[in-house]
């Protein structure tokens, strides 16, 4: 379904400033039974609203069909383990949290962050409406509801008495099609005194090192503070503070509480005065950011064609939503990369969307040691390439494709 006013501030008008074509859905990974049926694809385009600069894409698919069986686990990521534990030791004293307190996460996946509180004897609450995923939350003792979260579902918890002391919403601001609905339930589900800690990519970031391989039909929107706090603000919650942080190749961690408890300190004042120079409400800054992907697409698909014209071998490592989009946008398929290898085993034997690559497990790199990997999990490549030092002793190369070309 088109969308042709702003998900956030209902203005109309969006320009639309990149198109990656129609593509598949990037996580829709196919079993062999399903490499002969046709693969619906979706317009994925990028636009921006020039009244409170949120970019977004155009195509909203229905989230049953995105969500209905999910491979993604964040669990099989040692550093979002990392990430989410120091979070989590950093949260308990500064918030005073006992175990008459009580955390819920939105969008809990299988319960990698929660883990952490429980440990600590802190009262938890999951909710993620993936069924296979919420499975394995509740398999692992963390208590979660298999549902979406929006004004509904928090109203429900309200009046059952669970209200929130630190509500977490880790990426799933940019999954949501009714935007404030969700900011909504964040108020009414938080206590007077609680904060809603929030963490989503950063559109600055998107367009400084062209991570445009992060847009595809799950990620309807691309943040800026400018125009995350209008969004907040519309819905009685202020954002307190806001930090940067490198997670998934650039971040905002940002603190909202209620109006008018807070107050915005220096680092918000001073991301919005930044993203007011950068030209965050200008839309040529986007445009700007479209003809540098065409560029990167170029030369990325005339290395790996020049590569290939001499005899080397290609694999690729990562079978991630990401990978999908610049697999499928840059018309890389299985005349150039013999396989996809990754970690989850909930992805292994499946076959990537689209290009119909085979996924094995990463222990295949040793076995036929091609010449050249593609990284397209670029946003982990240190931890990756830490796993796979034994394949580049051997002599294996990796293609790290963002923010530029480069072989590591």
């Amino acid at each position: 379904m088109s969308q042709p006013r702003c998900r956030s501030c209902d203005a109309d008008g969006l320009e639309v400033v990149l198109s990656l074509g129609r593509t598949p859905l990037a996580n829709a990974l196919l079993t062999r039974e399903q490499l002969s049926l046709p693969e619906p694809r979706y317009p994925l385009d990028l636009a921006v609203c020039p009244a409170c600069t949120l970019a977004q894409i155009t195509e909203t698919v229905p989230p049953a069909q995105l969500f209905g069986d999910y491979p993604y686990f964040s669990s099989y990521s040692d550093s979002m383990l990392r990430h989410a534990e120091a979070l989590v030791e950093r949260l308990i004293p500064e918030r005073k949290l006992t175990e008459r307190s009580l955390v819920i996460e939105v969008a809990s996946n299988d319960g990698y962050l929660l883990q952490f509180y429980r440990r600590q004897a802190i009262p938890i609450l999951g909710i993620e409406p993936a069924p296979n995923v919420a499975r394995v939350a509740q398999e692992r003792g963390v208590p979660t509801l298999c549902e979406f979260f929006g004004l509904e579902l928090a109203g429900n918890l309200r009046a059952r008495g669970q209200r929130a002391d630190v509500l977490h919403a880790h990426n799933v601001l940019a999954h949501v099609s009714d935007l404030n609905g969700v900011v909504r339930g964040m108020e009414a589900v938080l206590k007077d005194e609680g904060i809603a800690v929030v963490e989503v990519p950063y559109v600055k970031d998107l367009l400084d090192r062209c991570e445009f391989d992060t847009i595809y039909h799950e990620h309807l929107c691309y943040y800026s503070l400018t125009a995350l706090n209008d969004l907040f603000r519309r819905h009685g919650l202020v954002i307190e503070d806001v930090e940067r942080i490198p997670i998934h190749g650039g971040s905002l961690r940002f603190f909202a509480v209620k109006a008018p408890i807070g107050h915005p300190t220096r680092a918000v004042l001073g991301l919005l005065a930044d993203e007011a120079a950068w030209g965050v409400r200008q839309v040529e800054t986007y445009r700007n950011f479209a003809g540098r992907v065409e560029a990167l697409k170029a030369s990325l698909t005339a290395t790996l064609r020049g590569l290939k014209k001499r005899g080397d071998r290609i694999a690729a490592y990562g079978a991630a939503a990401k990978g999908s989009t610049l697999l499928n946008y840059a018309g890389i398929g299985r005349e150039t990369l013999d396989y996809v290898v990754d970690r989850s085993p909930h992805k292994q034997g499946r076959f990537m969307p689209g290009v119909h690559l085979p996924i094995y497990p990463p222990a295949k790199l040793i076995e036929e040691m091609p010449e050249h990997v593609l990284l397209l999990t670029w946003n982990f490549a240190d931890e990756i390439l830490e796993q796979q030092k034994e394949y580049r002793r051997l002599g294996g190369r990796f293609i790290i494709p963002v923010p530029e070309m480069k072989v590591a």
